[in-house]
């Protein structure tokens, strides 16, 4: 039984030989597949990454441009507002000028905007107690023989300047109108001067 066991023995170590090697071959192709795996999972979370931060980045210019745009704004805003508060400003200073230059601005307005001479002179209710008959006889100087015009028994509701009206027809000289009219044109200029 010697010879037998020693068979055995032999074909147990031959066996275990190729068990060996087959654990061994196992072993490293586990490991290449787990090194392959390892440097796949490292280049998604890599790309990951960077896609992140990519995100990250445009997501915080996104916000920047959008702050930028929205200082802007506010800034258009607040110049319109002050140009708004000048020329209010503008309109109140010429419904107080003194009576000595007030009273030649509406002549001069009434005149310049008289047809036939013989229109009515609309006036707030605190200009015609204060400068009506003024306003009247100088505009009617500065029309000379065409001179016809006369003070309205009516008032207007506006805070100075006046309405020349004929009929149905009226033409609107008012402080605010006159404000208004100028805003197109002086607007750039004012902002120059406000904002440069």
């Amino acid at each position: 039984m010697k010879g037998t066991e020693k068979i055995i023995a032999h074909i147990q170590a031959d066996s275990q030989a190729q068990c060996d090697a087959i654990l061994a071959r196992a072993q490293e192709q586990c490991d290449a597949i787990r090194a392959d795996y390892a440097k796949k999972a490292a280049d998604a979370y890599a790309e990951k990454i960077r896609a992140g931060v990519k995100a990250c980045t445009d997501d915080a210019d996104s916000a920047e441009r959008l702050a930028r745009m929205e200082a802007k704004k506010s800034l258009l805003a607040l110049k319109q507002e002050m140009i708004s508060q000048s020329f209010a400003l503008a309109e109140k200073k010429l419904v107080a000028l003194p009576e000595e230059q007030y009273v030649p601005l509406l002549a001069k307005l009434a005149a310049n905007a008289a047809v036939t001479g013989d229109e009515e002179i609309i006036l707030s209710a605190h200009d015609r107690e204060r400068v009506g008959e003024a306003v009247v006889r100088q505009a009617n100087e500065q029309l000379g023989d065409k001179g016809a015009l006369h003070l309205s028994e009516s008032t207007g509701d506006f805070d100075g300047g006046l309405i020349l009206k004929r009929g149905n027809i009226e033409v609107n000289c008012t402080a605010q109108l006159l404000v208004e009219l100028c805003r197109g044109d002086m607007s750039a200029a004012l902002a120059g001067v406000l904002f440069d």
